[in-house]
């Protein structure tokens, strides 16, 4: 009985295997060890191999590609309606092995090693920026305590902080200065790591020419450009931009019934932290159009004329990414003064 399709569910030290043969009735069920994953895999002959894009699954795709079969990554939400019974391995494993047979499945493309890794740097960092929100956060709340109120923004913290602790007037208790001395020393070294790892994704940014080709485009700086060229690993996996902008949550959620079509907000799936960063990049274009004498961008002086400035940073977002998409999909450069032929007609 020859195998053609496999479903894997992934784990930390246990996988459970479900294969079919060409008739898609089952040929295998079992468990292997981190360690027989390799040995079983390489004596296969190749065939179509599914795993849900979850932890180490790259990884996986990866080796297995390596060993000659056919690897498809699926999002877990697309494979959950394929679970038959209760959840457990075996029921995920034979879901999965029917659901990488479907025509209509979306796959996830696997990730290159160096992509993993600067996607890496980008959790890194972004854990520390979230720890050090929480430490200036803390530290304005204990001095509000006594009384004392220092405005937000970190660089406030460390402008007022020292003079604080140095004011004999406002009778802080000895152990409280030395607390808040401590914790500011917690803040600084946090605010180092942050550059540290910033400064890494740019050293790596300035060596990629894909990230340096998206950073010409309004609004996408080195950490976006970086975050986006590591994420979407390849674009012509996207049918076109709307798709690509549709995979980041940035196009309308529909709810529609009886022929009557409802549009409302964003449907903000996918990944939050990149999309995060091109609604960020999107308003600081926006002030910096806004502070030019003359705004060169037609479009998008026409949009903050009709629209809030937050619902056209959102627009101009969606616009970037399907702009992305176009330079990685087509290998163009970014022309700021491209004009669409359907328009140009």
């Amino acid at each position: 009985m020859k195998i053609t399709t496999v479903g894997i569910d992934l784990a930390k030290n246990v996988f459970q295997v479900h294969a079919v043969d060409e008739h898609g009735k089952v040929a295998l069920r079992k468990q292997l060890r981190r360690d027989q994953m390799t040995v079983f895999f390489v004596n296969l002959p190749p065939c179509l191999i599914g795993m849900e894009a979850c932890g180490s699954a790259h990884h996986w795709a990866r080796t297995l590609q390596g060993f000659g079969h056919t690897v498809r990554l699926m999002s877990p939400q697309f494979v959950k309606p394929y679970v038959k019974s209760n959840k457990n391995d075996v029921a995920d494993a034979e879901a999965i092995c029917e659901a990488v047979t479907r025509p209509n499945m979306r796959f996830v493309p696997a990730k290159s090693v160096e992509q993993q890794a600067v996607l890496s740097l980008h959790r890194a960092r972004q854990g520390f920026v979230i720890a050090r929100t929480a430490q200036a956060n803390q530290i304005r709340s204990l001095l509000g305590e006594f009384g004392l109120v220092i405005p937000r923004g970190i660089c406030h913290i460390a402008k007022q902080v020292p003079r604080l602790l140095e004011d004999a007037s406002n009778e802080l208790p000895g152990a409280f200065r030395r607390l808040i001395a401590r914790l500011t020393e917690h803040l600084k070294e946090l605010d180092k790591l942050v550059d540290e790892f910033e400064d890494q994704i740019k050293a790596w940014h300035r060596s990629c020419e894909l990230s340096i080709r998206l950073e010409k485009i309004p609004g996408i700086g080195p950490l976006g450009a970086t975050a986006l060229v590591a994420s979407i690993a390849d674009a012509n996996s996207f049918d076109n931009g709307r798709q690509l902008s549709a995979w980041l949550g940035l196009v309308p959620r529909q709810h529609s019934s009886g022929g009557k079509p409802t549009l409302l907000g964003i449907s903000k799936r996918g990944d939050v932290y990149l999309r995060t960063l091109l609604i960020h990049g999107a308003r600081s274009a926006i002030v910096a159009a806004q502070n030019k004498a003359v705004n060169t961008n037609v479009w998008l002086a026409s949009l903050l004329n009709r629209r809030h400035p937050n619902v056209a940073a959102v627009a101009l977002a969606n616009k970037n990414v399907r702009t992305v998409w176009a330079l990685l999909a087509h290998g163009q450069e970014f022309r700021p003064s491209y004009v669409p032929p359907k328009l140009a007609a």
